[in-house]
């Protein structure tokens, strides 16, 4: 039949079928993870860097002002000034809190205090220095982050550098193992300006270390014991670190950090690369999901606030013999401020907060405090992107629509990677097209297998999965993800 002598009413019903169908309204990530705001009490400016929630169900919130507060009842649907008391006053930028046998310990600038309300009136009464073996010369840059207390009562802690490139006073540019009877001892150099702590469900400890010299951009690193970190601003104090063995071989500035990890035996990769704005701009808390599922379908990955765009992402994290590497997604935005301190509860609310001073931040306010909570809504995501040796595979949070997850027109992928250099950052260098030749989907709907021909070692992978929807007809929630790849798995 001739197309043209369709009656009009047959051919706007013809033409109509072909048309895709129409949702009234595309997915947000607020269907999934609301934000609540706290009020927080007139007059209190509560830059909150840190938090520990308490073994009595408070929450223990300290800011870079040099206060401690506690939040009661921060699971409330709406939490108000009169929750939060003062706790502790006159610290020196305490960043990091954990608790243990009734004390609060806090990281700060100078020290490890530990205290305590031996009184019962809610505020400390007793601080006693934990550890305070490294130094402080003034510098407003000399920030100090600690980590959560491990079986032993043992924690590590990161010390920037002075002024993000040299180091003036001892240990600046490290980090450090405190003891649970307080001894300081060196434990890892190459530290440059973290923001951020975090232990994974193995009791491997992260930080986040941000862009500037010998960081081309911001990233996740690993945090072993004798290794280098990758920037050498702080080497003059190995001397003073009869522990870690001598001075590594110096990098060679304008190289790349896998061919120097190839040379300098305890130069340990950046695990992810955070691509530079398009993931943030400064990189800072971590918090690992062990809320068995409360939180939604993410159990044991890690999430990391960016404090320039007010943002949380996602990190899918793997061990390829011995060498750490994985991937960051998009996870929320729209937070009130400039993201800093992360903390998670055992029902699963993850606690948020932070400032935009001396940064500024997309989110407008100077300072907030604020809980991300799962709405039980399951979102359409890549919950997994693990490396094979020849591509990657793709796990999602609801079966795929294997016509499109089929269909390479569906996918785009490129890598880059960044100058190890001296210099302040790097651009995306050494741009590569690979090819992606079949997108094999499992019987059960919801693994995809990526062939890639032309992986790159060293590389950001960044995938975008535009075309791909789930058996519902609906596109992901979060189509772009970047994985950074420092060891082809051969095993799978």
């Amino acid at each position: 039949m001739n197309f043209m002598q369709i009656r009009p009413l047959a051919s706007l019903v013809l033409l109509l079928s072909f048309v895709p169908a129409i949702h009234a309204e595309q997915p947000k990530e607020s269907d999934y993870y609301t934000i609540t705001t706290f009020e927080t009490p007139e007059g209190e400016v509560i830059e909150a860097c840190g938090f520990e929630w308490m073994e009595d169900g408070r929450l223990a919130v300290c800011s870079r002002r040099g206060d401690i507060f506690m939040v009661e009842n921060p699971l409330a649907e709406k939490v108000t000034a009169d929750q939060f008391s003062v706790f502790a006053r006159g610290l020196h930028e305490p960043l990091s809190l954990t608790e243990q046998d009734g004390w609060l310990i806090a990281t700060q600038r100078p020290e490890i205090t530990r205290l305590k309300d031996t009184d019962g009136d809610g505020a400390a009464d007793v601080f006693q220095t934990h550890a305070d073996g490294w130094g402080v010369s003034g510098d407003y840059h000399e920030y100090a982050f600690g980590s959560k207390l491990d079986a032993n009562g043992d924690m590590l802690i990161t010390l920037c550098l002075t002024g993000s490139f040299s180091s003036k006073v001892p240990f600046r540019g490290w980090a450090m193992k405190v003891t649970s009877d307080g001894k300081t001892i060196p434990y890892s150099s190459g530290v440059r300006s973290p923001g951020g702590m975090g232990t994974d469900s193995n009791g491997n400890v992260f930080y986040t270390d941000n862009q500037g010299p010998w960081n081309g951009t911001c990233g996740l690193k690993i945090l072993r014991e004798g290794k280098f970190m990758g920037h050498p601003g702080g080497w003059d104090w190995y001397d003073d670190a009869p522990n870690m063995g001598k001075r590594p071989q110096e990098p060679e500035s304008g190289s790349r950090i896998l061919t120097e990890a190839a040379k300098i035996p305890e130069l340990v990769p950046t695990v992810v690369m955070f691509p530079y704005d398009k993931m943030g701009k400064s990189a800072s808390g971590i918090v690992c999901d062990q809320s068995g599922g409360k939180f939604g379908p993410f159990e044991n990955q890690l999430f990391v606030s960016d404090q320039s765009q007010s943002t949380v992402m996602r990190v899918d994290l793997e061990e390829v013999d011995g060498v750490w590497q994985g991937v960051c997604f998009p996870f929320r935005r729209g937070f009130a401020s400039g993201n800093v301190g992360m903390e998670m509860a055992p029902n699963g609310s993850m606690f948020v907060g932070g400032t935009n001073r001396g940064w500024g931040s997309t989110g407008p306010r100077p300072f907030a405090i604020e809980r991300l909570d799962w709405t039980g809504k399951v979102p359409f995501e890549i919950k997994h992107m693990k490396s094979t040796s020849d591509g990657f595979d793709l796990e999602f949070t609801q079966p795929v629509d294997a016509a499109t997850a089929t269909d390479l027109a569906g996918y785009e992928i490129e890598t880059y990677t960044y100058e190890y250099r001296s210099q302040y950052g790097s651009p995306e260098v050494d741009p590569t097209k690979p090819t992606i030749t079949s997108a094999t989907v499992s019987e059960d709907g919801m693994h995809v297998r990526l062939v890639i021909d032309g992986l790159q070692l060293g590389h950001v992978h960044e995938l975008h999965s535009n075309g791909v929807r789930n058996q519902d007809g609906n596109p992901l929630l979060h189509p772009q993800a970047y994985y950074t790849l420092n060891k082809i798995n051969e095993a799978k």
